[in-house]
């Protein structure tokens, strides 16, 4: 007997419901906000957008499919099963945070608040995802595929990310390192190193190419293709600042060995899911074999 396909909808917690954790009643974050010159109102308005939404979504499921539900902190131990359909309901961000854990699984990006968050990764309405899950099941839906950058270490531990990963020093101080990139090798002393896929291209990498002589022109969303930059490397005797940027192919890799106590590794931000790699030891980073399938509208 085969299995009614299942619904995975990913979800982050409110603003209002992180604060009423922190500070014990309503009226306290209340009296919090105030003397920040927020709103309690604003707080609710995004508090209810979010369970609008994620009511609509949750109905627009097909009665007769498996349904799953996770929130943001819990998706390092949630099994994702292969034949899932991914409601992420939220932000951008909130999709990169689940492309990592998926593989193959189609992913429908739902924005609850419409004209607040950029809509780059989160592209359709809550009222619209009974349409797109007919598609998604008919096979007639438009998905995109988006590399992913991995980064891994010579013991054999790796990390995905769908933005970005970051080699550096654990309190962003000087991270002392041999670069290996393909156009030559450079001992360096810098503020870290970003890797860059062409869904990330929107974000950090921006700023970091902005005025830079150097910058290659970074890759496209579909692109299986990276960009790497150096963050303000520190010329000196024994440490060089010619080698900062470039491009990585699909195949292509940049090496990093170890010449600090340790360095992290992390991916898309998120510095508590990170990697750590101590004196002598490989960071290597390239594109990695699994993409996020991305549903269009």
């Amino acid at each position: 007997m085969t299995l009614a396909p299942r619904a995975v909808v990913v979800h982050r917690r409110s603003e209002l419901d992180e604060l009423v954790d922190r500070h014990g009643t309503r009226g306290q974050v209340e009296f919090f906000l105030r003397t920040r010159g927020r709103d309690l109102a604003d707080v609710q308005a995004r508090h209810d957008a979010l369970a609008d939404a994620l009511r609509t979504v949750r109905a627009a499921v097909p009665a007769d499919w498996r349904r799953g539900d996770v929130e943001r902190g819990d998706l390092h131990r949630f099994a994702f099963d292969p034949d899932d359909v991914c409601l992420v309901v939220g932000p951008d961000g909130l999709v990169a945070n689940t492309a990592k854990y998926l593989r193959d699984q189609p992913v429908v990006g739902v924005d609850p608040e419409p004209g607040r968050n950029a809509g780059v990764l989160v592209r359709h309405r809550a009222d619209r995802v009974a349409h797109v899950l007919g598609d998604v099941v008919r096979g007639t839906a438009v998905v995109e595929g988006r590399a992913l950058v991995r980064a891994t270490l010579d013991d054999g531990s790796a990390l995905d990310a769908l933005n970005d990963v970051y080699v550096g020093h654990v309190g962003h101080q000087s991270a002392r390192y041999r670069l290996a990139a393909p156009e030559g090798v450079e001992r360096q002393s810098s503020s870290g190193v970003v890797v860059t896929t062409g869904t990330g291209a929107t974000g950090w990498a921006t700023s970091l190419a902005r005025g830079r002589t150097d910058a290659p022109p970074l890759p496209g969303p579909g692109d299986d293709a990276l960009a790497w930059f150096v963050r303000e490397a520190w010329p000196s005797p024994a440490t060089g600042a010619d080698r900062t940027a470039g491009l990585l192919a699909a195949r292509q890799e940049l090496a990093l060995v170890v010449e600090s106590d340790a360095l992290v590794v992390f991916g898309d931000g998120l510095e508590a899911d990170r990697l750590t790699a101590t004196w002598g030891q490989t960071v290597r980073v390239g594109v990695s074999d699994r993409r996020l399938r991305l549903v269009a509208p």
